[in-house]
């Protein structure tokens, strides 16, 4: 059976109501459980690993529970797909050893965002950043991550991608510049 986007954007609504009022993980299971699919190709996108990405589709579960009383959700699936990529990216500043401001200043050194105390700012900063890491060719792009986000040095960036050590930091070099324009242009859009 083929269900119609706005029946089913009604249906998912009256699950929210429903849950939020009695509490009932069922309800909130059959919710999540058309988008298990969705929420798992986001985490295997952000970790590149699948038992990962496996156990994130759980832990977003958890979080649900008590998110979806919070918010006032509207789309589902729009409201989850964000829900999903903010919880991989917090993961992964976690487990990345490297401080936001850190990063900040690494990519960019621009004022312009180093100086945000509120987590939304930050949060908001590091999408922009994610954002300007993709329109980065793939060699600047694979370089730059690799050097600022896993923390590899110019030898093991070499190593791992099979460029040459001076291509490796030139292309650190531009990405580095490409990044600040990109995120300051982007900056100045919203503005």
């Amino acid at each position: 059976m083929i269900v119609e986007p706005k029946e089913r954007s009604l249906y998912e609504e009256q699950l929210i109501a429903q849950y939020k009022i009695s509490g009932d993980l069922k309800l909130l299971g059959v919710l999540y459980q058309d988008y298990m699919a969705l929420v798992y190709g986001v985490c295997l996108k952000y970790f590149k690993d699948e038992e990962r990405s496996k156990d994130a589709v759980m832990q977003i579960f958890e979080e649900l529970i008590s998110k979806v009383k919070q918010h006032e959700v509207k789309n589902f699936k729009s409201w989850l797909y964000v829900l999903s990529r903010n919880f991989c990216l917090m993961e992964l500043r976690k487990t990345s050893k490297v401080n936001m401001v850190a990063i900040d200043e690494q990519f960019m050194e621009s004022n312009v965002l180093l100086h945000h105390e509120d987590v939304y700012e930050k949060e908001k900063s590091l999408l922009l950043m994610e954002d300007c890491i993709e329109t980065l060719n793939t060699e600047q792009q694979l370089s730059v991550k690799l050097f600022y986000l896993q923390q590899k040095c110019y030898t093991q960036v070499a190593e791992e991608t099979g460029y040459d050590l001076k291509k490796v930091k030139s292309y650190i070099q531009n990405g580095k510049r490409n990044l600040k324009l990109c995120i300051e242009a982007k900056i100045e859009q919203a503005g």
